[in-house]
């Protein structure tokens, strides 16, 4: 199983996100898809490729084609968007908040999936990309739609713990080389 790989690759000194990793995939709350689409989205956010390598096969085969597509869009989308509205954010003038984005965010309107998933996960990835105008957005989103926050919370646990993975392994990789 790629998730033991995963967890096996994990220094002994971090031993904490090899449980957390283990508890937030192997026992998540969260229904099947919006877990997979989650996981999916946030290990191609982490920029991590041993976190990709190891998840990615395990979320195509509890995807659907258009979940596992759209788990991608949001990761792609979001990569686009936080940069820019996490930006527009942090500069002290706040005229740039007036002007037209001109981006195109159409996989948004229409992802391909329930809007609640793809919303779930964007902000998921938001959370990984640290773009609070994000977050917030997708979240109001999510609330308006029903979702609980304890939802939320179990997405934004996956993205915590898959980036401390990615940032941990990647390191140890590059310390060893």
């Amino acid at each position: 199983m790629a998730l033991d790989e995963l967890k096996s690759a994990i220094p002994d000194y971090a031993k904490d996100l090899r449980l957390n990793l283990g508890s937030v995939i192997g026992n998540s709350p969260l229904p099947a898809q919006q877990l997979w689409g989650t996981v999916l989205a946030c290990a191609i956010a982490s920029r991590s490729p041993k976190v990709l390598a190891e998840l990615e096969p395990e979320a195509k085969a509890n995807l659907s084609a258009e979940a596992y597509t759209a788990a991608k869009s949001a990761a792609a989308i979001m990569a686009m968007n936080n940069v820019f509205y996490r930006t527009r954010h942090l500069l002290s003038d706040p005229e740039y908040g007036n002007l037209r984005a001109g981006l195109r965010m159409n996989v948004i309107g229409n992802p391909g999936v329930e809007k609640t998933d793809f919303e779930l996960w964007c902000l998921a990835v938001s959370a990984i990309n640290g773009c609070g105008q994000c977050l917030d957005s997708h979240e109001q989103v999510l609330r308006k739609a029903g979702v609980e926050r304890e939802t939320i919370q179990e997405a934004v646990k996956v993205a915590s713990v898959l980036q401390a993975v990615g940032v941990t392994i990647d390191a140890e990789e590059r310390l060893s080389a």
